[in-house]
């Protein structure tokens, strides 16, 4: 009989078990950055500024639980779901902005994703002027550790300046240059065509101030004619045609997450030392594609 009892005792607990495995919670504003609301940060901004509701309630308070299979949780009145994660590299334009909320109605990255049906978001931002590599997704956990300071995922531009940078500034741009907010962090700068009146440099950089290259060379005395963001890490914007996208492989967003724990190099090569198949052009099943015709600009020649 005893042992009897201790077997159902025992089919109970596991009965219990499995009854709150089925209702897993989670922080809403992680279930908000799955469904490609933005980052954490960003989620957490949407419910301090009552755009949330939970249940029919306007929640404003955080820390927050919520269940994502009984909950029944809207942004702006519009129910959540969640999204199978996705990835998206995109030759951005000059005059496309970096956001998805632009009461102006000017033309917005997330325009140029045509057939794309996930809510996905920009990593970071290139400013209006700036083209070039830009990361397109829903999954907020990576998007706020690519741009997170303390990651420093290296990101490369090449810039045209006018006049010609002295060894004395190249050197200030190589150790950082005071800035309003503080000194910025030190850069890798290459010199890759120089004339008497211009330049074209290459500046890698680890961290993501607001128009951090321009103000640093316009501290220097060189304006920027032209600013491209060719690579991030080692994933860049060759064979994606200007005003372009195509999806990530699988081996490049595994590569972005070993940019965010510092293993730049050793993520592109298999076991055996070789490099693994991450594809520069379209992955398979996947073509890269041109925005509409009247924002496909050919790439200006520096």
């Amino acid at each position: 009989m005893a042992s009897a009892g201790k077997a159902r005792l025992t089919r109970i607990g596991l009965l219990a078990v499995q009854f709150y495995s089925m209702s897993t919670t989670v922080r809403i504003q992680r279930l908000l950055a799955s469904a490609g609301y933005g980052s954490r940060r960003a989620c957490e901004e949407l419910v301090i500024q009552g755009r949330v509701t939970v249940n029919g309630k306007i929640v404003r308070e955080l820390p927050l639980l919520v269940d994502p299979q009984r909950d029944r949780v809207k942004v702006d009145g519009s129910s959540v779901h969640g999204e199978p994660l996705v990835y998206y590299l995109l030759n951005k334009p000059r005059g496309v902005y970096c956001t998805n909320n632009d009461p102006a109605g000017r033309k917005r990255a997330v325009d140029l994703l045509v057939g794309v049906k996930e809510r996905v978001f920009p990593v970071g931002r290139l400013d209006a002027d700036s083209t070039g590599l830009l990361i397109l997704t829903n999954d907020g956990a990576l998007a706020q550790k690519l741009t997170h300071p303390r990651h420093g995922a290296p990101k490369t531009y090449r810039v045209e300046v006018a006049g010609m940078p002295t060894d004395g500034a190249l050197q200030k741009l190589r150790t950082g240059v005071w800035l309003s907010e503080g000194k910025t962090a030190p850069a890798q700068i290459s010199i890759i065509h120089r004339q008497r009146t211009k330049a074209v440099l290459e500046i890698t950089l680890r961290e993501g101030r607001n128009r951090e290259i321009r103000r640093m060379l316009a501290k220097l005395g060189h304006n920027v004619r032209r600013l491209t963001r060719i690579r991030m890490g080692k994933l860049s914007i060759s064979r994606v045609p200007l005003g372009g996208y195509r999806r990530l492989t699988p081996a490049e967003v595994k590569y972005l997450h070993h940019l965010t724990q510092g293993a730049e190099d050793s993520a592109l090569f298999s076991s055996r030392g070789r490099r693994s198949s991450v594809r520069q052009g379209p992955p398979p099943r996947s073509r890269a594609r041109r925005a509409p015709e009247k924002s496909r600009r050919a790439p200006e020649k520096s």
